[in-house]
């Protein structure tokens, strides 16, 4: 049966083969390594190669991300590759930023853009040429193949397209199945193959990363301060996994201090001359300082005590790290067990303008957003773990969503998919719309740390329908509905509370 025109495409599996064409001529050895079939048309190539070219980190661990230092379109360097039958169409000079620069160094790249000159001037590209810049006497780094070039390229072979990897190794690089060469150009075919696909339908992300804040200026300032604490792996008391817990509150630290900076702060704060001279320290942050809702070991606590932020953390209960901890740490750490039907007996935590963290805040979750109304808080994050309502586990057969438009769900990627069947999905798309309710703005952020719960909710403006005598009705009216349930049984501190 004839396939109609408005069927959707079918992806292809990747399947890879041996070259199907003879390498590249020119004045360099050109080596044919693999290719494999291309299930999109030659017009999708460039597109799915820019993508390589804009995110190496998506194919290699050890690097933290691309920058461009220049893009020509004319007057171009010297030492490209020419390829006969080939013009080139643009260049871009980029420089590719190791995630560890105390171990690995940064390297920089010519990336060169190719179309058929036998074909109109229009012709789409259909090779790409990364070309490493090595200065006399240096070496490439570990992260980068063993190669003077490595071509990638749409060809087609009686009519059938083709991805096709070629390269230029360096003297004496085995090029082998079994050879870490041919691995790693298995790996970028591959990923190349899954570009061109996600360009063809247009592919949109699942979840959307720095929203609130610019990837580059989040990723200098993490390198900065993993290296500050990163001590703190080798020192950790707890029988937790140190690598994970400390990476993690170093990641949440970071966005919560670039979050502050340019929450409080005027526009003009996005250039530093240079993060060694410990800018942050003058950066704009909560007229109130911070409240960290269930401390936990006090980690995050002590990191941002450590910087310079004025805070507290509140648990039921003292962790063997808190005694580990540096003296202006502790005192900033308190067992309380925290009421929020009762704000008054926890008054002395939540100055004016205080900004409320949820980490990972269990049962005291869904009340974040209420006592941020009630206290007069500036903002509030929170990362949301465990499915808690506001006196019992969350269940989303029975959960009652709050108002909201419901435009909101696919603009905040607050159902993943978009089908909303997991409860943690539905979890979400409750505590978002909590928040509105609560006279929130709401904005979300998929954190950059080492947690499948790395899901951020923001509240740090007002909505501007909502005032805030009829959000604090709204919340009191939460807490009244919970009073007359009669189930909400807040904790009992545990432990040697008073020393805290």
């Amino acid at each position: 049966m004839k396939k109609s025109s408005q069927e959707a495409p079918v992806r292809s599996r990747f399947e890879p083969r041996n070259p199907q064409t003879g390498a590249l001529a020119g004045g360099d050895p050109w080596q044919a390594l693999l290719a494999s079939s291309a299930d999109f048309p030659a017009e999708v190539f460039e597109i799915a190669v820019t993508q390589l070219v804009h995110h190496p980190e998506y194919n290699s661990t050890l690097i933290l991300r691309s920058e461009v230092v220049k893009e020509y379109t004319e007057d171009f360097p010297g030492h490209l590759p020419e390829i006969p039958g080939h013009a080139i169409v643009r260049c871009i000079h980029r420089k590719l930023l190791p995630r560890r620069p105390g171990r690995d160094a940064g390297l920089e790249q010519y990336c060169t853009f190719y179309r058929p000159t036998e074909e109109t001037e229009d012709a789409p590209v259909d090779t790409l040429v990364l070309t490493p810049i090595v200065p006399p006497g240096g070496t490439l780094p570990y992260y980068h193949p063993t190669v003077s070039h490595l071509a990638f390229r749409y060809v087609l072979m009686e009519d059938t397209p083709f991805l096709q990897i070629e390269l230029v190794p360096i003297p004496g690089t085995p090029t082998d199945p079994n050879s870490r060469l041919y691995r790693t150009c298995l790996a970028l075919l591959e990923t190349l193959h899954r570009y061109g696909w996600g360009a063809l339908v247009n592919y949109k992300k699942r979840v959307l990363h720095d929203c609130l804040i610019p990837r580059e200026e989040y990723q200098d300032l993490y390198l900065v301060m993993r290296e500050r604490h990163k001590h703190l792996i080798d020192t950790w008391q707890e029988v937790t996994d140190p690598l994970k817990h400390v990476f993690e509150d170093i990641g949440i630290a970071t966005f919560l201090i670039l979050l502050w900076k340019n929450t409080y702060g005027d526009e003009g704060f996005a250039d530093e001359a240079s993060l060694s001279s410990e800018p942050w320290k003058s950066w704009p942050r909560p007229p109130g300082g911070f409240v960290d809702f269930g401390c936990g070991n006090g980690l995050l606590t002590h990191i941002l005590s450590e910087e310079g932020y004025d805070g507290a953390g509140i648990d039921v209960r003292a962790r063997t790290s808190w005694e580990h901890y540096p003296k202006t740490t502790r005192n900033n750490l308190h067992v309380h067990a925290f009421d929020p039907l009762d704000l008054e007996a926890s008054s002395q935590f939540f100055k004016p303008g205080a900004f409320i963290i949820g980490n990972h805040a269990d049962e005291l979750t869904p009340w974040v957003p209420i006592v941020a109304t009630l206290t007069s808080s500036s903002g509030y994050l929170s990362i949301p773990c465990c499915p808690w309502s506001f006196d019992s586990k969350f269940q989303r057969s029975t959960a009652e969503m709050y108002p909201h438009p419901p435009e909101m769900v696919g603009q905040l990627n607050l159902g993943g998919d978009g089908s909303n069947s997991s409860a943690y999905s539905v979890y979400r798309i409750w505590l978002a719309s909590l928040s509105l309710y609560c006279g929130w703005e709401v904005e979300c952020e998929m954190l950059r740390i080492p947690s499948t719960r790395n899901w951020g909710l923001v509240g740090r403006k007002r909505v501007a329908d909502v005032g805030i005598e009829e959000a604090r009705r709204r919340a009191n009216d939460i807490i009244e509905q919970v009073n007359v349930r009669g189930v909400f049984k807040p904790r009992k501190p545990e432990g040697k509370a008073g020393e805290h």
